[in-house]
């Protein structure tokens, strides 16, 4: 599994960013959990050339949603999505791993965080803490990977799950960034669960937490706002637990999603002092990866104009952008870039309230070119 794990980085999918100084590749890592063999798909980005990083491993949020469109929707998400934050650790000379946990996208296993009882988080928890401790143990065996040095960071239930593997002691880890974690509000259609079940469940990680923790919530989270941020941070930290809380400035509509979403420049001057203290790497030594210089598509209103710059600021050429005939968009992933297409297309579709839409560019190139 380990041999193909390794063929995975180097012969399938877009290797290299442009001609930069990074590589990316998507792979199945193979992982052991609870005795049980499983894959996890994951995107890795880290310097294109030999020796040993620091490690950063991130790990995903999850659904607000139930039933079919919950399963649904989890099998769509790719580890593609935290690609931002990805190439801002790797310009800094870290390799970065996003996983899919169990269940989600292509990773084996099926889901395994559902809630045992109602609005009882920390059995789910545990079990993507699971998840992440195995891709952890696995990464430790890759050349390019100073396992020494491992940080982990978790967005939303991943947040939780970071915190988790940090009340564990797991070797080489020495540090992980929980942004805007929590678990959603209702454990099952019309089940409300109070923000206590959250206090007292961050509680528990914290009275076994000795690995530091920053803590970055964004004003505007319009799921854990500051004053759920703070009561759940106080209740953390009065076990002992040594971690820092900062309030980032708001972003767009809902700043829960300022992780995947925002420029890496908003927030990881909050980052640089946390990694410091770690003794890890905080100055840019790698540029920006080079992309081919793509034209704007004509008549695209402004919204678009800006997202196909996010567009062609991502690494991963498993990618497509479609326009319709009065310039709204839409951004489609994949495993591949033909696989990236229709969704694209779709997205472009249901944006545009059915306007006629078509693609623009698939990964580096323009259509037809």
């Amino acid at each position: 599994m380990r041999l193909v794990a390794l063929l995975l980085i180097f012969f399938t999918g877009s290797a290299r960013a442009g001609d930069g100084p990074l590589m990316s590749a998507h792979m199945m890592l193979p992982v052991v959990i609870s005795g049980n063999k499983v894959s996890l798909e994951s995107f890795v980005v880290r310097p294109d050339r030999p020796g040993k990083f620091p490690l950063v491993v991130i790990t995903h949020g999850m659904p607000g949603i139930f039933g079919d469109e919950f399963f649904a929707e989890i099998l769509n998400r790719s580890p593609v999505a935290y690609s931002k934050a990805a190439v801002a650790f790797a310009q800094r000379g870290y390799a970065v791993v996003s996983i899919m946990r169990r269940g989600y996208g292509r990773s084996g296993g099926g889901f395994s965080e559902s809630l045992r009882q109602a609005c009882d988080y920390l059995p789910a928890v545990r079990a993507a803490s699971d998840d992440v401790i195995a891709a952890v143990a696995s990464l430790r065996d890759e050349p390019w990977v100073d396992a020494e040095h491992v940080v982990l960071l978790g967005h939303s239930v991943g947040g939780l799950t970071v915190m988790d593997v940090a009340a564990q002691s797991i070797p080489g880890v020495v540090g992980a960034v929980n942004f805007d974690g929590g678990r959603q509000s209702f454990s099952a259609p019309n089940q409300p669960c109070s923000p206590d079940n959250l206090v007292d469940t961050v509680a528990a990680l914290g009275r076994t937490a000795r690995v530091p923790v920053l803590w970055l919530y964004a004003e505007n989270d319009q799921f854990y706002g500051p004053d759920l941020a703070r009561r759940m941070f106080a209740a953390y930290s009065a076990g002992g637990a040594p971690a820092q809380l900062h309030v980032l400035p708001p972003f767009g509509s809902n700043g829960h999603n300022t992780v995947m979403l925002a420029p890496a420049g908003n927030w990881f001057p909050s980052v640089d002092p946390f990694l410091e203290k770690l003794g890890l790497p905080t100055k840019i030594v790698m540029g920006p990866p080079l992309f081919a210089e793509l034209p704007i598509p004509p008549g695209a209103v402004a919204a678009c104009q800006e997202a196909f710059a996010d567009y062609l600021a991502n690494p991963d050429d498993a990618k497509a952008f479609a326009v319709s005939t009065r310039g709204h968009c839409a951004t489609g992933f994949g495993r591949t870039a033909p696989e990236a297409r229709e969704p694209a297309v779709m997205k472009c579709k249901i944006n545009s309230r059915g306007e006629d839409c078509r693609r623009y560019a698939v990964g580096q190139k323009l259509v037809g070119d």
